[in-house]
């Protein structure tokens, strides 16, 4: 990370994490904090290791990483994962021959160390540790919502059924009041997922049978446009992979 991109992080954080000094010792500097819990998230030392290299406990270690990670949650979050414009991304999927669609809903995991309790709930399919990330993304790999920490071993569908996007898209508030009619249908604005997911009147997927041409044509269209949110994770995944590197 840049000098430039650390100190610009800390002014955005600081409203959340500067604390004042007591008589009893001196507070750690917004900058002391954000570096600890870079640190921590960016390598796999121990709290022990990682409060070596600050000078500080352990317990401040912990203390720093979840106060910076609920920082940047509450004062970040809503500036880089937004709605965006709904007819830019929806003009943007008409080009690739699918009209009226606001994003590609997909999962991936993430690779966590073996926690203490409940290990086996994060033992995924592949068999290692992990917690999986839900996303939506629009036509260039923005995400646009997201719902993160479940258990690698929950399915993508009980992940989908219980986030807050499923309820606004149920309740129809998520989405614009915005339907096109094609041939004699009135289809809202959907957003596409592979077949492990449930079929709904916003979110479409492809046939999973024997197809006739006009069946076909659909879910290579449908499949053409899923090919964005995988790339958004490989990008996601290798800007993780060189942080570590």
């Amino acid at each position: 990370m840049h000098r430039a991109t650390f100190m610009e992080l800390c002014d955005l954080l600081s409203p959340a994490l500067k604390r004042k000094d007591t008589k009893m010792r001196g507070a750690l500097t917004v900058e002391k904090q954000v570096a600890i819990a870079l640190w921590k998230l960016a390598m796999p030392d121990s709290y022990r290791s990682v409060g070596n290299q600050f000078g500080v406990c352990k317990s401040t270690v912990g203390a720093a990483v979840l106060q910076v990670a609920n920082a940047i949650i509450d004062q970040l979050l809503s500036r880089v994962v937004t709605f965006g414009n709904v007819q830019t991304i929806v003009d943007g999927f008409t080009a690739l021959a699918f009209p009226n669609c606001d994003g590609m809903i997909h999962g991936t995991h993430i690779p966590i160390l073996a926690p203490e309790h409940r290990g086996d709930q994060y033992v995924n399919h592949k068999g290692y540790f992990s917690m999986v990330l839900q996303a939506l993304v629009d036509l260039k790999g923005h995400f646009t919502d997201i719902s993160v920490g479940w258990p690698g071993k929950m399915h993508d569908t009980h992940i989908f059924r219980n986030s807050g996007l499923f309820e606004q898209l149920q309740e129809g508030t998520y989405f614009p009041d915005q339907k096109i009619t094609v041939g004699d249908v009135e289809i809202p604005t959907v957003i596409l997922r592979d077949p492990a997911y449930p079929l709904m009147p916003w979110l479409m997927k492809p046939y999973a049978c024997t197809l006739d041409s006009s069946k076909e044509q659909f879910s290579y269209r449908l499949s053409k446009c899923r090919m964005v949110v995988e790339c958004a994770f490989g990008r996601l995944k290798a800007r993780w992979r060189n942080l570590l590197s």
